[in-house]
């Protein structure tokens, strides 16, 4: 038997042992009567006892501990009181356990979380109609773009929320895009954050001794404990975890000092609404230098590219006033991309033309990989649950019924039923006998205990997942229920998950206007939208039938028949000024629901049946865009040449704006034209 199979088992069978008690027992009871210690000597019980133990601790289980005034460890006593490992009743309403059938449907297979998310639900939902079963159809989408190397993201992640969880220094090989280096690292993790579709890792690193930000795609090959020991560090109190999910894109890293940026009036509202909680706002003072009508924005910055990108994507809308040198660098890099986009632009000779090589973005129409294995444990609680929930009602328990529910494979559930035929809580006794018969599974009804009638603790991993989840969509379902249920779900925990390990950052719409689309999209009314196109720097008014709202990797867009174009078009909401719901009701058009989902340029950020533009890269970028884009040439001076689909000039000039002068457009010609006009 593998040595997991036998430390589950071992791990099962104690708690059922202890539970089945309700005394303290003593070590020497424990090694003779709990599967898998009695054939182990007095050392390796020891250890294999203090070992799962603590792993126990860290799936949120812990034992509690009577020492004897004097005396050696056999004199210890253990119990697991039902506290320690039950999950306090939750009385959810119908509306919140749909909304969170909706949430799991929405994210299964696109989210990393989505199997301990389902794992959770069948806890919290103990005793209720089962939360899996096909949700109602809802106009909301998820597509997240499967980022590369999904797979081994997906178990760094596991491994890292371990870390986290236990306090393990871990150590991993990272690849640093600012150095263009693979180094060794030494990290104490401390909080994972969720934004813009990618993982970050926020930790103390002992090369740098400073607390650092790791993106998990960069990180290469496995990540491991640095040490044995149960514990290996303690977070610093100063350290505030939630602080880095509410920064700005450049204030990712160690603050280096304060900016100061005119924001213009046509784009104030936008700003302060967006990225007001990223600084302060303030009317221009007399020691400003200001004329026209605007605000002055104070931020605080750790990356001057990052800010001085966001800046120039705003075109004369915003200005960088102070620091001044830093000011003095944006007008540089004005003239820069001027100069490249004027008469002619000579590039190094090309050395390579990688046309096979992939960047890492998929484009398959299936669902992504990025899917963390839930912990086995996990799910051998909850299949046990499920197994003497239908002996005791005396139902018929279908195969395939269990498969959905769990998602997992007919050879994985024969191994997890042969794992808790074995388990037991002492003198013998096993806590269930199970067999798959046919299309059914039969449970023996005169040898089940009652420690897994009832839903066991949520494991970090789960209870992190729920909620993550819950953060992810926050008002966007049209069910009203994630917040209320998000309240029920950390006050039986005793904790916000969110504050020791995943959180997902905040999104940058307005909830009035998110709450008047999902009625509007209920009510099927036509929407006013007084919308603001960045690209092209001008506001409309439109009037649009709206059908459904979409989560992409840039935001959430709302996919409506626009009137006045004749024609389906996606909006994202940070982008509505204002939304009102005319009176004006409309039948759907039949079709429509289908093309919009057919907008693969919401995962991708790209328009497929678009121009293409052939983007010059200068040597110092080309790294990043490697990232991030296709590479169709690789120049003499280490430049690259990249493909960007783009669907309009607007939004084509927007990009190499935000490039700060190390992209420049080679053709079309009608591109480059857009954005020597554009500078000018």
């Amino acid at each position: 038997m593998a040595k997991d199979t036998e430390k589950l088992i071992r791990q099962l069978s104690l708690i059922s042992f202890l539970m089945a008690h309700g005394r303290p027992v003593s070590a020497l009871e424990i090694k003779q009567e709990v599967e898998g210690y009695s054939s182990m000597n007095e050392d390796a019980f020891a250890r294999r006892f203090y070992a799962d133990r603590a792993e126990l601790e860290s799936l949120g289980i812990v034992l509690q501990v009577q020492k004897p005034a004097e005396g050696f460890f056999e004199a210890e006593l253990y119990a697991l009181p039902p506290e320690n490992y039950y999950l306090p009743p939750i009385e959810f309403s119908d509306a919140e356990l749909a909304a969170l059938r909706t949430a799991l449907v929405l994210l299964d297979g696109e989210f990393a979380y989505a199997e301990p998310l389902r794992l959770a639900l069948q806890q919290v939902s103990w005793g209720r109609p089962s939360p899996l079963k096909e949700a109602d159809s809802t106009p909301v989408e998820v597509k997240f773009a499967p980022p590369g190397g999904a797979r081994e993201v997906s178990q760094r992640l596991a491994k890292i929320e371990t870390a986290i969880s236990r306090r393990k220094t871990i150590e991993f090989s990272y690849y640093s895009l600012q150095r263009d280096e693979v180094s060794d690292r030494k990290v104490d993790p401390y909080h994972l954050v969720f934004r813009d579709g990618q993982f970050y890792l926020i930790g103390h690193s002992h090369e740098r001794e400073e607390v650092r930000v790791f993106r998990l795609s960069r990180i290469k090959g496995k990540v491991s404990y640095a040490t044995k020991a149960e514990h290996d560090f303690l977070p610093p109190e100063n350290f505030d975890r939630r602080d880095y999910a509410s920064r700005a894109p450049w204030q990712m890293g160690e603050i280096e000092g304060n900016a100061k940026v005119f924001i213009r009036e046509r784009i104030a509202w936008y700003v302060e609404r967006d990225y007001g909680k990223y600084g302060t706002l303030r009317k221009p003072g007399k020691g400003d230098g200001v004329r026209a009508k605007g605000l002055i924005f104070e931020t605080e910055y750790a990356s001057p590219r990052q800010l001085l990108s966001w800046v120039l994507s705003w075109r004369d809308n915003a200005t960088l006033l102070e620091p001044k040198e830093l000011a003095s660098e944006a007008e540089k890099r004005r003239k820069l991309l001027h100069q490249r986009h004027h008469g002619a632009f000579d590039v190094a000779d090309v050395v390579n033309r990688p046309l096979g090589e992939s960047n890492g973005r998929g484009r398959s129409n299936g669902r992504s990989e990025s899917v963390i294995r839930p912990e086995r444990f996990a799910r051998l609680v909850t299949l046990a649950g499920l197994l003497i929930g239908a002996a005791r009602l005396q139902e018929r328990l279908e195969v395939e019924h269990v498969l959905t529910e769990l998602k997992i494979s007919m050879d994985e559930l024969r191994e997890d039923i042969e794992v808790l035929n074995v388990v037991n809580f002492g003198g013998g006794t096993y806590v269930l006998y199970a067999e798959i018969v046919g299309d059914e599974i039969e449970v023996d009804p005169d040898t089940y205990g009652d420690n897994f009638a009832r839903p066991a603790r949520l494991l970090p991993l789960e209870a992190k997942a729920l909620v993550a989840a819950i953060d992810l969509f926050g008002d966007h379902l049209p069910q009203s229920g994630l917040g209320t249920a998000r309240e029920k779900i950390v006050k039986a925990l005793g904790h916000d998950p969110s504050e020791e390990g995943l959180e997902v950052a905040p999104g940058r719409d307005d909830s009035d206007v998110v709450r008047t689309v999902n009625d509007a999209i209920e009510a099927r009314r036509v929407l006013e939208l007084d919308y603001y196109k960045e690209s092209e720097d001008e506001f409309s008014k439109r009037e649009v039938e709206p059908y459904q709202l979409v989560s992409g990797p840039e935001g959430w867009y709302l996919g409506a028949y626009d009137l006045a174009r004749d024609d389906t078009r996606h909006f994202r909401l940070d982008r509505m000024k204002e939304a009102k719901a005319t009176k004006r009701e409309f039948e759907p058009r039949p079709g429509i629901p289908e093309q919009l989902a057919e907008q693969e340029w919401l995962v991708h950020g790209e328009v497929g049946s678009a121009g293409v533009a052939r983007v010059w890269v200068a040597p110092d970028r080309a790294r990043w865009l490697r990232e991030e884009r296709r590479v169709v040439e690789e120049l003499a001076d280490d430049a690259v040449v990249v493909e960007l689909p783009y669907g309009s000039a607007d939004w084509l000039v927007r990009e190499i704006l935000k490039g700060v002068g190390d992209l420049v457009v080679l053709e079309p010609d009608e591109a480059r034209e857009a954005v020597a006009k554009a500078l000018k």
